[in-house]
């Protein structure tokens, strides 16, 4: 885990205008798109202030993000909620999601040297029991392939967001594309 004035200032410069704001607290790139650029990024589970954190991997890139939206829009996210309470073995890969995502997090606080959040908090996207962000699944999916079955499943379902190029260039201030 890395504070921003550590991470290359390619990345720190790209993460900061693919989300229209500084990155809050300790984070490092967990994903890089194919374009080059972060795509995800894992976030310490404490803010500077000692306050909870508790999404792991955060997507940035607007170009992922909307595409993913769309995806939501189209009632995705309701067809993967049935599927996932009429099917045992789904449910077990989708709590194995969840549990690698305690580790991991619990594994970044020890990285970044904070007090690990506590028992029972939630994790992303609505795991174990509910399929409630696809954005926070496929972040995690991309951050850790092939243990997010839900993530997995978006992402197959995307277009290449990148092909027409990264979501931000360097540019002057406030021009992105």
């Amino acid at each position: 885990m890395a504070d921003r004035d550590d991470v290359g200032l390619d990345d720190g410069a790209a993460v900061e205008r693919q989300l229209g704001r500084l990155p809050r607290g300790s984070w490092s790139v967990a994903h890089r798109c194919p374009c080059g650029l972060p795509d995800v990024v894992e976030t310490a589970p404490r803010l500077p202030d000692g306050s909870p954190f508790p999404t792991l991997y955060y997507l940035t890139c607007p170009k992922a993000a909307s595409a993913i939206g769309t995806l939501e829009s189209s009632g995705l996210m309701r067809e993967m909620q049935a599927r996932l309470a009429g099917d045992p073995d789904l449910a077990a890969r989708y709590r194995a999601a969840h549990d690698d995502y305690l580790a991991r997090r619990d594994k970044a606080a020890a990285a970044a040297g904070v007090a690990p959040l506590p028992q029972g908090m939630q994790t992303a996207g609505g795991m174990p029991e509910r399929v409630k962000c696809l954005h926070a699944l496929v972040a995690h999916e991309l951050a850790a392939p092939g243990v997010n079955p839900f993530g997995r499943e978006a992402i197959d379902a995307l277009p290449e967001w990148w092909a027409d190029g990264p979501c931000v260039r360097d540019e002057p201030e406030g021009e992105t594309r």
